[in-house]
């Protein structure tokens, strides 16, 4: 009866995967709007959108970050009480939970036009060998370590092959409309779930390069080194080109300056287990000048079951190894936490029959010396 319940509901109302698909369906005619005012910009022209975003979330938020800039050098004060600075960064943090939201709306409102730059900027490396632009300090600064990126006078040069974890590889991928959908679907908070061959790889450009717009920093989440360091190569090219900065956490050193540093680009590459342990380090650390990372903003995981469920199930522990981290002390004491059970529980048996007897001979006075033991002695939560 059930089972006929739910099928005459979705054939009426249609399935949850229907409606969000619904949902997002509009994405794919916006981004290809946008994608076709993209067509006559020169290759400067189009790097120059990242800076036109940018300027635009500044903008947009200007009113928070000015009070909160207000509050913070108010709380400076030396002649403030606690309890007033208390206030006033009680104040800062909740202009910053309201800064997040008016973020949140304008990166949906310019969501389109930054697939569009994403999927245009892959069209133009598919269609060519190399794309020469007016030099960057970024693009000097990437070219002293990158071979693929060459400085002639004013101009940066950029091929369109490069190292992904020391595999040769040649750009030659742009996004299908599917892949729009997934790139919105990673971009709300939700899991996309896509087979091996399907292009996840790509599809996370999308939504990496939309929200490193704001500046606050994007961490991509993978399940092993490899991964990391391969994904950060891949697709760091891209988003060099159109003006953000990449690092991968795990090619630096705990605790290093330059581990600090690739927090601080804009699009951050590491492993879980290293994004963990770097949490648990900066709570412990003694000073500010000890922590690695940044507020956090927005992160994707890759391999997202893996990450949450199958590596969840081991904590990250950083006192130390232990000796025999797969005997379970468990079954060792549950015999010996019963015998001491029911040792407690036979002694009150006995103290409360004894109070019992003194109680129904009148000895009152004796019987609170047992009923004293029994209230100690229970057990207690």
């Amino acid at each position: 009866m059930l089972d006929f319940l739910n099928k005459a509901i979705s054939k009426v109302f249609g399935t949850k995967s229907d409606r969000d698909l619904k949902d997002l369906n509009p994405i794919v005619p916006q981004v290809a709007a946008e994608y076709e005012k993209l067509q006559g910009l020169s290759h400067d022209e189009l790097r120059a959108k990242t800076i036109e975003f940018k300027n635009q979330i500044r903008d947009y938020v200007s009113e928070f970050d000015t009070r909160i800039a207000e509050l913070n050098l108010q709380a400076e004060s030396e002649d403030l009480e606690v309890d007033d600075k208390d206030t006033l960064y009680k104040e800062v943090d909740e202009l910053k939970k309201k800064r997040n939201e008016k973020i949140e709306e304008v990166l949906l409102q310019i969501m389109p036009q930054a697939f569009a730059v994403v999927k245009e900027t892959a069209h133009r490396f598919t269609d060519n060998k190399t794309i020469t632009v007016t030099a960057t300090q970024l693009d000097r600064d990437l070219s002293i370590r990158k071979p693929n990126i060459r400085i002639e006078g004013d101009q940066a040069t950029y091929d369109n092959s490069w190292l992904a974890a020391g595999v040769a590889i040649n750009w030659d991928m742009v996004h299908y409309d599917v892949q729009l959908i997934g790139g919105a679907v990673l971009h709300q908070g939700k899991i996309a779930e896509m087979g091996t061959g399907e292009g996840k790889t790509l599809v996370a450009t999308l939504p990496i390069y939309l929200n490193a717009l704001a500046g606050c920093g994007v961490h991509i989440v993978t399940v092993n080194d490899y991964l990391a360091k391969r994904d950060s190569e891949w697709n760091g090219t891209i988003f060099e080109f159109l003006g953000l900065t990449v690092d991968c956490i795990d090619k630096h050193q705990p605790n290093s300056e330059a581990r600090r540093k690739a927090y601080l680009a804009d699009i951050t590459y590491g492993t879980n287990n290293e994004f963990g342990f770097d949490y648990l380090r900066d709570n412990m650390a003694h000073s500010p000048e000890d922590i690695v990372q940044r507020e956090h903003h927005f992160a994707i995981v890759d391999e997202v079951d893996s990450v949450l469920i199958d590596d969840a199930r081991t904590p990250l522990i950083i006192s130390g190894p232990t000796p025999k981290r797969d005997v379970q002390e468990f079954v060792a004491l549950k015999p010996k936490v019963e015998m001491l059970m029911n040792a407690q529980k036979n002694y009150l048996n006995i103290a409360i029959a004894d109070a019992k007897k003194k109680m129904s001979e009148g000895k009152t006075e004796e019987a609170g010396l047992p009923l004293l033991r029994c209230f100690r002695g229970l057990p207690k939560k």
